[in-house]
């Protein structure tokens, strides 16, 4: 650095170390692949249904016309392929990189239980390992062109969630929670993170979030009114959708059927994402 620095790069023309930008840590795509969107369903914590809002955004925009894809990024849960009837599929590979399998619908994924000899076998793998596995399915397989690629993220604001949002171009998230009031502390971190990593929060979806009797059609709060809207204003995010607590649901995600399921609960959130993250 020069001696008689000012700090003001605006008035100075030379080409100093302080003034390069820092190197991104982005992978490169597949040469086989563009990948317009990436979208990172996420949450602070497990088991408020990541790996179902995922799937059904991914049919969801699907139906509307979009290339759509998922990554599955939760390497030691891994749960999208048998929601899409692919728990027997494997994965296949090329010259060109490895092939990800394609649903009944035209939904491209890759997950590690489509890698796996014996999907049943747990991955005992340490974080960096789990981090590389997430690289190589963004830079190693083939996607072709894909108008929405969801990331189905595990828990938390660890080592895979870190790498995701590093490595890959993230365009925005999508935070998934439940009605319990503990939420509001698992959605401040979540968007805390997306702030500390500059990527935009699409906005929230509240899973679980009421029962509808199909006698009467009153609706009941399983698990407690929900605290959704005032979380949602308190951080200055969209509240996009309420899933309710629907057998049919659980009865097509078993069965491997989720494409066949409607889901207009979903109708705001897939305009929504059109709206933020248009393709043309």
């Amino acid at each position: 650095m020069d001696e008689n620095c000012t700090h003001d790069c605006s008035t100075c023309g030379s080409d100093c170390a302080s003034r390069q930008k820092p190197e991104s840590m982005q992978e490169p795509m597949n040469q086989y692949s563009d990948v317009k969107n990436v979208i990172a369903v996420v949450s602070g914590k497990g088991g408020v249904g990541k790996s179902l809002v995922t799937s059904l955004m991914a049919c969801k925009m699907r139906a509307g016309g979009s290339d759509t894809a998922i990554l599955d990024a939760d390497i030691t849960g891994p749960s999208i392929p048998k929601v899409f009837g692919l728990d027997d599929a494997r994965a296949e590979g090329s010259e060109a990189g490895i092939l990800p399998k394609v649903s009944q619908s035209g939904i491209e994924m890759i997950s590690v239980n489509l890698l796996l000899e014996d999907t049943g076998a747990p991955v005992v793998w340490r974080g960096p390992v789990i981090a590389g596995v997430v690289k190589q399915f963004w830079s190693e397989v083939c996607w072709g062109d894909v108008d929405y690629m969801f990331v189905d993220m595990p828990p938390g604001t660890g080592d895979v969630p870190l790498t995701v949002f590093q490595s890959l171009p993230v365009k925005g998230i999508l935070i998934v929670t439940s009605p319990q009031e503990l939420v509001g502390m698992i959605v401040e971190k979540a968007v805390r993170m997306a702030e500390m990593m500059n990527v935009p929060v699409l906005g929230i979806v509240e899973n679980m979030s009421y029962y509808e009797c199909p006698d009467c059609g009153k609706r009941h709060s399983i698990f407690g009114e929900s605290h959704l809207e005032e979380t949602a204003q308190r951080h200055g995010i969209r509240t996009l959708a309420r899933l309710p607590i629907d057998p049919a649901i659980a009865k097509a995600c078993d069965a491997g059927k989720i494409e066949e399921l409607s889901a207009p609960w979903l109708d705001e959130m897939a305009a929504a994402i059109r709206e933020a993250l248009p393709t043309e």
